[in-house]
């Protein structure tokens, strides 16, 4: 397991020192104006010589090679930059931010893994039934449904019509202080959303490898000998099952990040959305590209996550051969 995260750790880096330099290109072919964008509206009225000096005080005259290289040996020892759009260093932006995106991601993963883990099953069970059939035409269904289409519905039915939830935010209007009931029921919503938008793809996935795992000869050995029905289910079936599903996880953080984005941004969630959309449209340098490095570390990690826990409960796979 070791020899395999070690070996992981050395593609990240060039992936990472890639995925960065990428970025700062694409960055200084935009057309956006990091300098007009951090003045504002000041920039309006401002001369040339004051927008030169401005924007040789950011340090984006210069090629964005070397800014990239100047970013990547800061990074390096800790230092990601002082952001333009936010006026504050890039670790405090991320900081104060990244906790509730992990927290709305976690809690969404986990309940799209547990519910389709749980639909898959009851579909798998009788094959061809009303139940297999509903659960597979409700799973292609919300699979093209849009996350930001599924956010508003929810926001009308929910926070609107019945008032039973709050439409957005973290805390009450009124609340001076972030207590856990508050973020809890403002969280519902949020993580309900992204966690439907991962849903058709797990109850999908185990609903194929439990029906496939029906058909194999060691459970069918099983019910010969008598065993109950949700022995050879949980047992035997669920368990061979759910080996496609562990390959899932790594290709769905991509689009759980992605989804991540959306809800928050409809439902005003301070998570790492609004950093991103402002530094994207102020191209902010120092702050994208540490967003990007994020990202793509998260997706490195989600792909070995999958592949350590496949090596794990699959005997046939050696962790040492991957």
């Amino acid at each position: 397991m070791a020899r395999l995260a070690g070996r992981r750790a050395l593609f990240a880096a060039p992936v990472l020192l890639v995925v960065t330099f990428g970025m700062f290109a694409i960055a200084a072919a935009s057309p956006f104006d990091p300098v007009r964008a951090y003045a504002g509206t000041a920039a309006l009225g401002a001369d040339q010589d004051t927008l030169d000096r401005l924007r040789a005080n950011l340090g984006v005259d210069r090629p964005f090679a070397a800014r990239w290289w100047d970013w990547l040996t800061s990074a390096l020892t800790g230092d990601f930059g002082q952001s333009s759009v936010m006026r504050q260093p890039v670790a405090e932006v991320i900081g104060e931010r990244l906790v509730w995106s992990a927290l709305l991601c976690a809690v969404a993963f986990a309940a799209a893994v547990l519910g389709g883990t749980l639909l898959g099953v009851l579909a798998a069970r009788r094959q061809g039934g009303w139940l297999d059939r509903t659960v597979t035409s409700l799973a292609y269904t919300l699979s093209a449904a849009p996350v930001f289409w599924t956010a508003l519905l929810v926001i009308w039915l929910f926070a609107l019509e019945l008032d039973l939830l709050p439409a957005g935010g973290l805390t009450d209007t009124a609340s001076e202080q972030v207590t856990p009931g508050q973020v809890t029921s403002h969280l519902v919503l949020p993580a309900g959303v992204l966690a439907v938008s991962q849903l058709p793809w797990f109850t999908l996935y185990v609903r194929q490898g439990v029906a496939d795992a029906l058909a194999e000869d060691p459970v069918r050995g099983a019910r010969a000998r008598g065993l109950s029905e949700r022995t050879v289910l949980v047992g035997h079936a669920l368990r061979s099952g759910l080996l496609p599903v562990l390959t899932l996880i790594g290709s769905r953080v991509p689009e759980l990040i992605t989804g991540a984005l959306l809800v928050e941004s409809v439902f005003s969630w301070p998570g790492i959305a609004a950093a991103t959309v402002e530094a994207a449209t102020a191209v902010d340098f120092p702050l994208l590209a540490a967003l990007t490095a994020l990202a793509t570390l998260a997706v490195l990690l989600g792909n070995l996550l999958a592949d350590l826990l496949y090596g794990l409960f699959d005997p046939r796979v050696k962790l040492s051969e991957m």
